[in-house]
């Protein structure tokens, strides 16, 4: 059944003609889907359309299952490469505005990370916290609704699913039908090796070493840079990111920082002498929260100690640190404004030099990026505190996920596809092959975190380069630029090799309505129409078929009668400029990449998207 709230939003902002119109049945699935031309209907479901995105908006959901299972698929952009990758986010309250600016969110985190994917991000509309049975089922019956769109969308954990859901969408869908999977599937388990913040205490340490060249702009001019040891560290949030800086970052070294102060929804605690990391740990792991345990075992009833104790746990931000860590599932925690109901407005916040941000704050909505950008000229011009932007510094999660794609399994360890969907029967195979999968988990575990070095420190280095050759540009300016710039950095080198994808053909002699049913299930852009010796005979989009409908041939006729035979078509050397200006010229989303008079992949209006972004860049001040 569909979820309250889902059927709620839909019946609420979707005129009936809408339904009726575009609800797609696939079984008890439904699906309602947007394109970046359903500008006013996005807007009624709070999503905007700009420049970059987004490429694809779904709702979705299981009309017979009977517990309620649906959600929500936006896939942003595909610019860096096909599919796009990003997590479930499991919450009740959970809307495609939210998800869209997670997406976007991804789109500038993959790119920043250069990685060769897209940015995506899903929702599904439950609560986090079901019993461990429902919580399966609505896993499984989600894999399925998503499982159309695995070309463009490759799943991984978010708040409220973890890397045992990963698996349970491999078990359903494949190994490459998730990221983030368990050991036992060669995964890389981004929570358990709390991968985003490997990320996060890397751009800490690197910003130790480099913030110091700031000084050459007015506000940073008395700047003094504490050893590490003499480090100061505030963690908003101590679920699975906070957790894991701050034992990252305290280990087993003697001149380690100080985590001073700590928050979660049972409150905040603070020790200018610096808390007990270790058993903060311990307590989170046995009572899912540290604020309130920590002060009925040690603070309860005590007077003169120097820690704070709030149930508020907001008030962490009330306190001083050199580095505070936004990692809370909370997007707005800075703002000059008290009405967007902030976590604390920059006129009370306590002094600090840099904010790393572990959650994730950005969003695409204009508002939204209005209200950061002035949040950034009193926090960063005005007080002297560098941001480093959500998208730059916790990307370890998705670095670390990406190696289950980068690092390709033997050819033997596929899931057989009688036992998908068969968690016994997986479980079983997966037995068989257990240590060729621990090998390819380590493997995986290593290049993830060598590569979560390279690149969150090198983001690093280049935003104090860009802050410190731009008085005026703002550190999320800086960011976006940064992010922006792994695409065109390649954009002159790369050929439609690099970027083409495979495309489907069709049968001279087949009909209209069989094509169509290809378009629509493999969500293609064009169909190559072959001959029967394989040569190409022409192509068909979905504007050909809408325009031999509407001169009235019927569905069975052979699509031999309505292709297009003039093909505008592209080598696999070609540069992708040269295949952007003929997509531009000809006004046409997809060539066909031919050799030897045989159509061998397809180049789609994906990489106008990477065009776009190159022109933002050249755009930005």
């Amino acid at each position: 059944m569909i979820p309250e709230q889902l059927n709620r939003l839909l019946r609420e902002t979707l005129p009936e003609q809408f339904w009726r119109t575009r609800l797609e049945e696939d079984g008890p699935r439904r699906y309602l889907e947007f394109a970046p031309l359903d500008v006013n209907l996005l807007k009624r479901l709070g999503v905007e359309v700009d420049d970059l995105g987004p490429h694809l908006v779904v709702c979705m959901w299981d009309e017979e299952s009977p517990l309620p299972i649906g959600g929500y698929l936006v896939v942003d952009n595909l610019a860096m490469g096909r599919p796009s990758m990003g997590g479930i986010r499991m919450m009740s309250s959970v809307t495609p505005g939210a998800i869209h600016n997670l997406a976007r969110g991804m789109t500038l985190k993959n790119a920043a990370a250069d990685l060769p994917f897209g940015g995506g991000k899903s929702g599904i509309v439950a609560s986090g916290d079901l019993p461990a049975a429902e919580h399966t089922a609505v896993i499984r019956g989600f894999a399925r609704l998503i499982a159309r769109y695995r070309a463009i969308y490759l799943p991984g954990p978010d708040v409220g699913t973890d890397d045992a859901d990963m698996k349970t969408i491999a078990i359903e869908n494949g190994l490459h039908g998730a990221v983030s999977k368990t050991e036992d599937m060669g995964g890389n388990r981004i929570d358990l090796l709390g991968a985003a913040a490997q990320g996060v205490v890397v751009a800490i340490e690197t910003l130790l070493q480099e913030i110091h060249r700031l000084k050459v702009l007015p506000q940073f001019a008395d700047l003094e840079v504490p050893s590490r040891e003499e480090l100061t560290v505030l963690i908003q949030g101590f679920g699975a990111v906070g957790t894991h800086v701050a034992r990252l970052l305290s280990g087993d070294d003697p001149a380690a920082p100080r985590i001073n102060g700590v928050s979660d929804i049972s409150g905040a605690i603070y020790d200018p002498a610096g808390l007990p990391v270790a058993e903060l740990l311990a307590m989170q792991q046995e009572f899912g929260n540290v604020a309130l345990p920590y002060y009925q075992k040690h603070l309860q009833g005590q007077r003169g100690s120097a820690t704070k104790f709030s149930n508020a746990g907001d008030d962490l931000l009330r306190e001083p640190a050199f580095c505070l860590v936004p990692a809370s599932p909370v997007a707005n925690y800075l703002d000059v404004d008290a009405a967007s109901q902030p976590s604390m407005t920059v006129d009370r916040m306590a002094r600090w030099t840099m904010i790393v941000e572990g959650a994730n704050t950005y969003s695409p909505a204009k508002t939204r990026q209005a209200a950061r950008r002035r949040m950034e000229r009193v926090v960063y011009w005005q007080k002297g505190v560098l941001i480093a932007t959500d998208f730059l510094v916790n990307s370890g999660g998705v670095i670390y996920a990406a190696q289950e794609q980068l690092i390709e399994g033997a050819a033997d360890l596929r899931i057989p596809q009688a036992a998908l969907g068969d968690r016994a029967a997986v479980n079983a195979w997966l037995a068989e092959h257990e240590e060729a999968f621990a090998a390819l988990a380590e493997q995986r575990r290593a290049a993830g975190r060598a590569q979560v070095e390279s690149v969150i420190s090198r983001n690093m280095r280049e935003l104090i380069d860009l802050l410190v050759s731009d008085p005026d540009l703002l550190p999320c300016e800086a960011a976006e630029k940064i992010a922006i710039s792994r695409i065109a950095a390649s954009e002159s080198d790369r050929t439609v090799a690099d970027v083409m994808v495979p495309i489907a053909e069709v049968g001279l002699g087949q009909s209209i309505r069989e094509a169509a049913e290809m378009l629509i299930n493999q969500h293609d852009d064009m169909l190559a129409v072959v001959s029967t010796g394989g040569k190409l005979a022409g192509v068909l989009t979905d504007r050909d078929i809408t325009r031999a409908l509407a001169q009235g041939l019927g569905h069975g006729e052979p699509v031999g009668r309505i292709m297009t035979t003039r093909v505008v078509s592209a080598c696999v050397e070609d540069k992708i400029l040269d295949v952007v200006r003929k997509l531009e010229h000809f006004s046409i989303s997809a060539v066909p990449v031919v050799l030897d008079s045989r159509a061998i992949g397809l180049v789609s209006s994906d990489i106008l998207a990477r065009r776009t972004l190159y022109r933002l860049l050249q755009a930005q001040p």
